[in-house]
């Protein structure tokens, strides 16, 4: 139980640093409630499980060539500064109106599936961090041990997309809408420092 909750941890630290898929959980949750913010993070959740079955199949070295890293840092780039100049466009317009509450679940769930696709962070964590802990525990444990402990990994990132989900859509009921709508502006202001940092980083593997 102990080694579980090790892991478990493990996946906590991976989520729990601030970053656009926070950012966005934050965002979402404020305007739109719990349902919308846990999308978002569930959408992020789906691109990390494709990152660890690729790692745990040692299918990733194609996402080491630089041209790929650049691709992702400018499509990342794209997302996070589309996304944030919504958010921020839009905070005037709390998510008390009918037809933001009605916006579509399929809509977070790919805004956050896309923010961690295309995140060369997140496949720096999968590459270093998960795969020297696959490699040690590969080395002295069975099949069965490795796939518990990678969903110890998994349900450690669950469990903090849940509560980021919570505690956004808590700030919804009982802050005041000046509060949210700066919030909200906030969480819209850091997605485009997150886009503008993925640009520099995709401007300096194109031309250095």
């Amino acid at each position: 139980m102990g080694i579980l909750i090790k892991y478990m941890l493990l996946g906590l630290s991976l989520a729990a640093p601030i970053g656009p898929i926070n950012a966005a959980q934050m965002d979402k949750g404020i305007r739109s409630g719990f349902w919308h913010a846990w999308m978002v993070g569930l959408g992020a959740t789906t691109a990390d499980a494709i990152y660890m079955a690729l790692v745990y199949m040692g299918l990733v070295h194609f996402l080491e060539a630089p041209m790929i890293k650049a691709f992702l840092w400018l499509f990342g780039c794209f997302v996070l500064i589309y996304t944030g100049i919504e958010s921020f466009r839009s905070s005037a317009v709390m998510v008390l109106s009918k037809k933001t509450e009605q916006e579509k679940m399929r809509k977070c769930f790919l805004s956050g599936f896309f923010m961690s696709l295309t995140n060369p962070l997140t496949i720096l964590f999968w590459l270093g961090i998960y795969g020297s802990v696959l490699a040690e525990t590969a080395a002295v444990s069975q099949t069965k041990q490795l796939i518990l402990y990678s969903s110890a990994i998994f349900g450690g990132i669950l469990l903090w997309d849940f509560a980021m989900a919570l505690v956004a859509s808590s700030f919804r009921r009982f802050l005041a809408d000046t509060l949210l709508t700066m919030i909200s502006r906030l969480s819209g202001i850091s997605l485009i420092g997150f886009g503008l940092y993925f640009g520099y980083e995709a401007f300096k593997f194109l031309w250095r």
